[in-house]
């Protein structure tokens, strides 16, 4: 590394991209899979959770004076609208102030916030802190994608991304098998089962907020803004742990950037670089994110309600097939994440995304003709799921890696709280009206409308999808910094592919 003012930093060559892209998957990446990606299992286990015991917090004893319509209605919207604004507001803190510091504070936040849900005791108590978790959980969303896409190794980056954006739905498992606990007078009180829920979260919060102590800032991160040292010490370490557990030393890094160090940028210089310099990406990520949002909540929104009004399944009973379907949601990206670095994003995404929706219509055509029992519908969602679930999870790892490093927690947390709403709080107002109201063609109805957006964004994939699978970030979106590029930086050759017991799926 050289600087060519070493009192200010102010310009940097380096190759600590090309140092961390040419990395051998290791037990290091290991640990930052499990200290970064198991936030996404909390908010699984949050929202699952709350949509399965809104009935028994609406029925009287439950130590809540609160209606089942305000929990999958005031709150559900709550928690929405809080992870949104908190999307938007730490993710510009995570592009200002670090990776780091930003998803330690985030999660201590969502901890707290679920904390003192539990010990609600009115209606706006726990109003007030569902926003309030939410709020947490927009600002990991913005925090930790942008980490993991500057820790992993390019030819690891998209199988890793989605893997962990889809363990959402372990946390959606546990929360389907934890609320039929909860629900069980036989074993908890009814004014008990909930709270213990929730208590359960934030325990679990707080022992991965332990582990994250040991993942460091993004040495991408500290690079751009003035703290090369550091950012030379972070990959030293990480290559000195990789290398002494392995013969002989790791291969050399190929190709180098020049940029000017800054320690801020401008909320006008990210809006013109995201939708004057990248239209074409802009477009693409909204169509993504809106997709997959109104899909799910096409889906998801009415579960309880259809099995039980179509089907006669009790409401005690519906946790169970949410919680097959979740798993069908996580299989997805568990088996189809590594296509995505090796077969190619575009051809994945568009793929993923026409796949479901296509076969949402096939579904909606069969429920239309009363062909399907509570079972075949469940195993039909679950077969939608497993292709939406991985085409869902890659609309986060397109948005991470093809914009500006100086902009991506910014980039991600402004497509994240778009689609978000769109699909979390007019995609409820919607499918709660279709799905309410017990005729059978208003659902078809519903489930053609997330089906047909879905197609949409699959369509404009196949268009305008980036080749980025196993190129450096600096190569998919050049710096906003970057001074020149130095021969042979394009794209580092891929590391070696590591024996399968010891890669991510």
């Amino acid at each position: 590394m050289t600087t060519a003012d070493a009192a200010t930093g102010r310009t940097v060559t380096t190759d600590i991209p090309a140092r961390l892209d040419r990395l051998p998957w290791s037990r290091w990446h290991w640990t930052i899979v499990i200290g970064l990606g198991t936030v996404w299992i909390l908010d699984g286990l949050e929202v699952t959770v709350v949509g399965n015991i809104a009935g028994r917090l609406s029925e009287p004893g439950s130590g809540l004076a609160i209606t089942s319509s305000q929990v999958t209605g005031v709150a559900a919207a709550l928690y929405v609208a809080g992870a949104c604004s908190g999307a938007l507001f730490w993710g510009r803190l995570t592009d200002r102030f670090g990776r780091r510091k930003l998803f330690m504070i985030t999660l201590a936040v969502y901890l707290a916030a679920t904390a003192l849900t539990a010990v609600s005791f009115q209606s706006w108590w726990f109003f007030l802190f569902r926003f309030l978790t939410g709020f947490g959980i927009g600002g990991e969303y913005a925090a930790i994608n942008s980490a993991i896409d500057e820790l992993i190794p390019a030819a690891y980056r998209g199988r890793v991304d989605l893997i962990i954006n889809g363990s959402f739905w372990l946390g959606a498992v546990g929360g389907s098998l934890l609320s039929i606990l909860a629900l069980n007078t036989d074993f908890l009180a009814a004014d008990v089962g909930w709270r213990l829920t929730f208590a359960l979260g934030a325990v679990l919060a707080l022992v991965i907020l332990l582990v994250r102590r040991h993942v460091p800032e993004s040495p991408r991160w500290l690079l751009i803004h003035g703290r090369d040292g550091e950012a030379e010490e972070v990959v030293s370490g990480i290559e000195r742990q990789i290398e002494s557990k392995q013969d002989g030393p790791l291969p050399p890094a190929h190709g180098e950037i020049t940029i000017h160090q800054r320690r801020t940028v401008s909320f006008l210089e990210i809006g013109r670089t995201v939708f004057a310099d990248y239209p074409k990406r802009a477009t693409l990520g909204f169509a993504l994110f809106i997709g997959q949002a109104f899909l799910y909540n096409a889906i998801t929104f009415g579960f309880g309600a259809i099995l039980t009004k179509f089907f006669d399944i009790p409401a005690d009973h519906t946790g169970y097939y949410f919680a097959v379907i979740a798993v069908g949601n996580f299989l997805g990206p568990l088996l189809l994440g590594r296509l995505f670095d090796t077969v190619g994003r575009r051809v994945m995404i568009s793929s993923t995304y026409l796949l479901s929706g296509l076969l949402l219509f096939g579904t909606a055509w069969l429920f239309g003709r009363g062909s399907l029992s509570a079972t075949t519908l469940t195993a039909c969602w679950c077969v939608v799921l497993f292709f939406a679930s991985a085409g869902a999870s890659s609309a986060y790892l397109t948005v991470s890696e093809i914009f500006p490093m100086e902009t991506r927690a910014m980039s991600i947390a402004f497509f994240y709280a778009l689609g978000t709403a769109a699909g979390g709080i007019s995609g409820p107002m919607l499918f709660a009206d279709l799905t309410g109201t017990g005729k059978v063609g208003d659902t078809v109805l519903a489930f053609s409308i997330g089906a047909a957006l879905m197609c949409a964004a699959g369509l404009v994939a196949a268009f305008l999808a980036v080749k980025a699978e196993r190129r450096s970030l600096e190569d998919i979106a050049k710096p906003l910094t970057a001074v020149t590029k130095k021969a042979g930086q394009a794209s580092p050759p891929s590391p070696p592919s590591p024996p399968p017991s010891s890669s991510p799926a």
